[in-house]
């Protein structure tokens, strides 16, 4: 399931190429008509991100929220403002298993080139793909796959397949969908936010390696991140949160501000510091150069040598150190 930074990166793409426009709203595939409908002709005036879901405002007190859920994924096309990693997944973004960012430091697909449009025709990951290649040229693309819902500019294509949720609502139920979610540092990095954290955590007797997956707890850390923040402070998964100290769970908060911003700036969950030069160039561009735990089963620990374990819990993979994590 594709993690906070993603779902933020996101949405800075839609700000960048849809928002001010009047959007033609369609739904090839149909499941999505009625809601079409509202929203079709209108302007999209803002758009954002909190955890893993994404919240489209349009003219008319309407708003388009998206989950993407494990398949979940947008791909867009035509004269889009790209950076280097959304031009390295071939205009997709959101789909698990996304692969790493291979570019120059200073030329077109570098990090710096955000906002230089290019024409870009998306390569599908489904059956198709052959003939969506032999349509490149043509703009706006015929629809490919199950395509739930399609936003379209002039100039700008964008194509929803396979969300969680895509639903319009009106603010009130925004609101309410937001009273379920716990702090999000992109939306809100105040100790105000931080310390709704920190009391939640030390409050529950379930695990920290349960809590900080729950989304009412704190919103878009999925299973990377979880692993990653545990090793780097060095805490045990199976620890019941009211055992977490209060630094602890501070500092937790702090590196989740932290690695969400690299995560939002670079389009990568690197959570390796200190990398450099040719050592970051490789890290961004394998996932194996850029963790410390995870999918790093069977695997000495970097730190101190021990065999990383994999586990299970609640049902999701869990990689950690036993002899780093106390």
């Amino acid at each position: 399931m594709p993690e906070g930074h993603s779902v933020h990166r996101i949405a800075r793409q839609f700000e960048r190429n849809f928002v001010g426009h009047r959007i033609a709203v369609s739904s090839p595939q149909g499941r999505f008509a009625d809601g079409a409908a509202v929203l079709n002709g209108t302007e999209l005036i803002e758009v954002w991100a909190v955890g893993k879901q994404m919240f489209m405002g349009f003219a008319g007190d309407h708003w388009l929220r998206i989950h993407l859920g494990i398949y979940g994924a947008w791909d867009f096309s035509g004269d889009i403002q790209a950076d280097a990693t959304i031009a390295s997944a071939n205009g997709r973004m959101g789909q698990t298993n996304q692969r790493g960012t291979v570019f120059d430091v200073d030329g077109e697909n570098s990090l710096t080139s955000i906002g230089a449009p290019r024409k870009t025709r998306v390569r599908m990951a489904e059956a198709e793909k052959e003939s969506a290649l032999d349509t490149a040229h043509v703009f706006p693309p015929e629809p490919i796959g199950q395509v739930r819902v399609r936003l379209l500019t002039e100039t700008v294509c964008a194509d929803l397949r396979g969300p969680t949720a895509c639903e319009v609502l009106t603010q009130e139920q925004v609101d309410a969908v937001l009273d379920r979610l716990g702090p999000d540092p992109q939306r809100d990095p105040s100790d105000a936010a931080g310390q709704r954290f920190v009391d939640v955590i030390r409050k529950k007797n379930t695990t920290i390696g349960q809590l900080l997956m729950d989304q009412s707890v704190v919103a878009g850390i999925g299973n990377v991140y979880r692993a990653e923040m545990l090793f780097r402070a060095g805490i045990d998964p199976y620890r019941p949160g009211k055992l977490v100290t209060e630094d602890e769970a501070w500092g937790l908060w702090r590196d989740w501000v932290y690695l969400l911003e690299i995560g939002v700036q670079t389009g990568q969950m690197m959570t390796i510091d200190g990398l450099e030069g040719d050592a970051w160039r490789k890290a961004m561009a394998n996932r194996a150069d850029r963790h410390w735990v995870y999918k790093r089963e069977g695997m000495p620990c970097l730190t101190c040598g021990t065999n990383i374990r994999l586990d299970e819990m609640a049902n999701r993979k869990l990689y950690w150190c036993p002899s780093c994590q106390t």
